[in-house]
């Protein structure tokens, strides 16, 4: 028994060791035929690359996703006027008044936060000798941290008296915050914008949020009483674009959003049949975009993925059987030497193994490059994570092995006499 055992100990020793010195030999196959080397490891890591962008880009949608649910919240709707499934020529969008906030305030079931918004991009804040260019600056009745469930990193919310005064307060997002203070607080500075001074009582904490497709930095933003963004700013007093508005008991959110519908639709006088001239998202929403922006994403990069690693895959197929065809004397050598037909295939399939090994880590480092390059102009939103790196080996541990086969198969049923002949002749 003892016997039987070091026997298959020994026989296992002598496999690792056999297997060590193919893997050898195989790596100094894949140096001494550099050229052959470069084009197979380029050729699949065109293929892994495209890969690589089809995982982070879906990594980053769900990351992106779950950052847009966790902001919006579970329990808020967000309502903006303007049908914007219909998109009609002369639509208008201003269809949200103060009438429509009051009454839903009053009598809408379950709502205990309304909040009212309006917005103006692209102005210019000057504080002191700084300046913060191309800001959003957001319109608000009180509680608009609250209501988008965004903490305060000092001071406080709009109130009530800061509305009905039209007060030149302001709460400043991280961006324009850094931009103009730098490192000092920025409480009871007094900044310009359009050469209108305000007063800065809160800071919004920092969500660091970039939409893709050039989305905007989510940060950018500077809020004000919505009264005195109409007067300062000389914009329609009666009339705004969006309300937000949070339930309790978010789980019967599919019936608060019914019970909107049907208020609203009441409120502006829009008979049976007519459409709503407004439009209300949910988280539900967001969802739905997402897996729909998802899908197509994982479409168009797969198919795109699919030929690439096709291409290295052929190419690898075909540069390898040149290549048994070159080496038949080493071949024919080797097995008049007592190489086995199963050493002989798995030093092709190691060879191949490991240029496409060294093709997918180039092609994790350029898909990474290059998503990175994508998120910079906003255009993608790539997440890394540690799947990326072990789909991006594994997939190219399988066109290794899957194109390498066949030349491998050659090479190992190759007859010994006439390998030896055909490298002499």
């Amino acid at each position: 028994m003892a016997y039987e055992t070091d026997m298959r100990s020994i026989s296992l020793t002598n496999r690792i060791l056999m297997l060590g010195r193919l893997l050898a030999m195989a790596g100094r196959a894949v140096w001494a035929y550099k050229l052959r080397s470069i084009f197979v490891a380029v050729g699949v890591g065109f293929g892994i690359a495209s890969l690589t962008l089809i995982v982070t880009s879906v990594e980053g949608a769900n990351k992106m996703a779950h950052q847009m649910v966790d902001m919006f919240g579970p329990d808020a709707a967000f309502v903006i006027g303007g049908n914007i499934e219909k998109r009609a020529v002369g639509m208008r969008t201003l269809t949200l008044s103060w009438e429509d906030v009051h009454r839903l305030r009053q009598s809408l079931p379950g709502a205990y936060l309304v909040v009212p918004m309006r917005a103006k991009g692209s102005v210019d804040v000057r504080y002191k000798g700084q300046s913060a260019t191309g800001t959003l600056v957001v319109g608000a009745s009180e509680d608009y941290a609250s209501s988008w469930n965004w903490p305060l990193a000092e001071g406080r919310d709009i109130t009530v008296q800061d509305v009905e005064r039209g007060a030149r307060i302001c709460i400043v997002g991280f961006k324009p915050a850094q931009e103009l203070f730098g490192e000092e607080p920025a409480l009871g500075k007094v900044i310009y914008m359009n050469s209108i001074p305000f007063q800065v009582v809160g800071q919004l904490s920092y969500r660091g949020f970039t939409g893709g497709g050039g989305g905007g930095d989510i940060d950018n933003r500077i809020i004000v009483p919505l009264p005195t963004l109409t007067q300062r700013f000389n914009m329609d007093r009666k009339y705004f674009r969006a309300i937000r508005v949070k339930f309790l008991e978010p789980e019967h959110m599919a019936a608060h959003v019914e019970n909107l519908r049907a208020f609203l639709r009441h409120l502006h006088g829009l008979s049976e049949g007519e459409d709503d001239d407004f439009t209300i998202f949910t988280a539900d929403e967001i969802l739905e975009f997402m897996a729909m922006f998802k899908g197509g994403l994982v479409v168009f990069l797969s198919i795109t993925a699919t030929i690439a690693v096709l291409v290295g895959g052929f190419v690898l197929a075909n540069l390898f059987s040149i290549s048994v065809s070159e080496r038949s004397y080493e071949i024919g050598l080797r097995k008049a030497l007592g190489a086995r037909n199963s050493a002989v295939l798995t030093q092709f399939l190691m060879e191949a193994c490991l240029l496409t090994l060294v093709g997918g880590l180039l092609g994790l480092a350029l898909g990474l490059g290059l998503g990175q390059l994508l998120t910079r102009l906003g255009i993608l939103t790539i997440s890394f994570s540690w799947n990326v790196f072990f789909i991006s080996l594994a997939s190219a541990l399988g066109v290794g092995l899957l194109f390498g086969l066949k030349p491998a198969r050659q090479a190992a049923l190759m007859d010994p006499i006439q390998a030896l002949r055909g490298g002499d002749g």
